[in-house]
């Protein structure tokens, strides 16, 4: 089941970060504290990323769990994100990995074009006004062949809250040539707990 903070913060597009920052790694999917949720995790973005260390570009990347995964599986990582507190703890939990951290709106990030290989975004897309237009501007961030990693979903069941798999796709289609959906609801280790909403990944080559 969505717990009742998930809902709070899934429906909270505009939330204090800031404030929030603190207790962010509480949920296990986003501390990753968990030795059993941060193997699932690694064994996921083994899979979406390239077997060869790339430059990966990790968007909204709040204390850095994702990027510090990228970071130990010999990737080089450049994150993002808006929220001085989540940049500070994001650089204290990836001091000493080839990876640096920047403050900057993951919509229109302060980075240069054709600088990377992957650009990984986990729940963020959904909240970002004009989806369509922040892919065009993100497909400007790769290389040729290079590729999105999104992960997103549907959140809560009176309200719910999102981005459907069904239209994430179809925004891809302009921007990217091949598309894969990774359902990821039913993997529980992955969230610390059973999950009944929608939650996958997309996988898209440019």
């Amino acid at each position: 089941m969505t717990n009742e903070r998930e809902q709070t913060v899934a429906v909270g597009a505009d939330l204090d970060w800031d404030a929030e920052a603190a207790a962010f790694d509480d949920e296990p999917d986003h501390g990753l504290r968990a030795p059993e949720v941060r193997a699932a995790w690694a064994a996921r973005l083994r899979s979406w990323l390239p077997a060869r260390p790339c430059d990966v570009l990790d968007l909204g990347c709040g204390t850095g769990s994702l990027s510090l995964l990228a970071a130990g599986q010999g990737h080089r990582v450049t994150a993002v994100d808006s929220s001085p507190a989540m940049v500070a703890l994001a650089r204290a939990k990836l001091a000493g990995q080839d990876a640096v951290v920047l403050r900057g709106d993951a919509a229109d990030p302060p980075v240069e074009e054709g600088r990377y290989d992957v650009v990984l975004v986990r729940h963020v897309l959904w909240a970002l006004p004009e989806p369509a237009r922040v892919l065009r501007h993100w497909r400007t961030l790769l290389r040729p062949e290079g590729r999105f990693v999104l992960v997103e979903g549907v959140w809560g069941t009176l309200s719910p809250v999102g981005i459907p798999a069904a239209r994430l796709t179809g925004l891809l289609e302009p921007v990217a040539r091949r598309v894969r959906v990774e359902r990821l609801s039913g993997d529980a280790v992955l969230w610390g707990k059973t999950v009944d909403d929608e939650r996958y990944a997309v996988v898209a080559t440019v």
